[in-house]
């Protein structure tokens, strides 16, 4: 698999705090790279500076060899190409779940209405949620809330999708319903960066887990290296306090 997607030397410090250090990764297309670790360990910030929404204080992220953390890069062109899913569902509340999905298609890649919406009713039919093209997200459960998120951010065709905790809000049932939708683009061979608590989804869906501790890649390998042979201290002590508290 080619490089789709490289991060070279990110560095991001909010004040004298550095919540970044040295981020070097790099992310094959077609592949599913999961991002672990303990709250605080920096992977919603590694999340939110892949998409630009943090300023980067060093370092650089290249797209299909393009350096997309320069200076005066245009943001909603970067943005077009990076879907983002976050733990919020952040769906218009005065939208319907169609005008939601067909919202960015028609702004963005400037799709015709009807373009637009065959699109959408293309996913929601595909994804079991045909009969709620018409509805509100307050009108619907927070599972499927996720689940239009998630298609309102493949809606645009991005070359990455970023998931950032998207089942933390949510129950077990719900959580199944997501995790189904995301094993379903994994097979599409769309280009996934996930940061979970869902250690059971990490092993079923990664090609590589990332490990992240105090803002810097403690271990990284396949999900059989990481689960089944931790190197590190920090790695075992996360693992074995997943264990104690039956998330694993």
């Amino acid at each position: 698999m080619s490089e789709l997607l490289e991060l070279n030397g990110l560095r991001k410090s909010f004040g004298s705090n550095l919540v970044l250090d040295e981020i070097s990764l790099k992310f094959p297309q077609g592949s599913a790279t999961v991002i672990i670790g303990a709250s605080g360990s920096g992977k919603s910030t590694l999340m939110r500076c892949i998409n630009l929404l943090e300023e980067l204080s060093d370092g650089q992220i290249l797209l299909e060899g393009e350096d997309i953390s320069q200076y005066g890069i245009n943001l909603d062109s970067v943005r077009g190409k990076i879907g983002s899913v976050f733990q919020a569902f952040n769906l218009f509340p005065h939208l319907t779940v169609l005008e939601n999905i067909t919202l960015a298609p028609r702004l963005v890649l400037k799709k015709s209405k009807e373009e637009a919406n065959q699109q959408a009713l293309a996913l929601l039919k595909r994804f079991g949620l045909e009969d709620k093209a018409d509805a509100y997200p307050n009108l619907l459960s927070g599972g499927q809330q996720q689940r239009v998120a998630i298609l309102r951010a493949i809606a645009t065709e991005p070359k990455v999708l970023l998931l950032d905790e998207v089942t933390s809000a949510l129950d077990p049932v719900l959580i199944a319903e997501v995790l189904s939708l995301i094993s379903e683009l994994k097979a599409d061979g769309i280009t996934m960066i996930i940061s979970t608590h869902e250690m059971g989804f990490a092993k079923r869906i990664a090609d590589r887990v990332i490990f992240l501790s105090g803002g810097r890649i403690n271990e990284s390998g396949t999900p059989q290296e990481i689960f089944e042979n931790a190197q590190s201290a920090e790695l075992k002590g996360f693992l074995s306090a997943l264990h104690d508290a039956g998330r694993l």
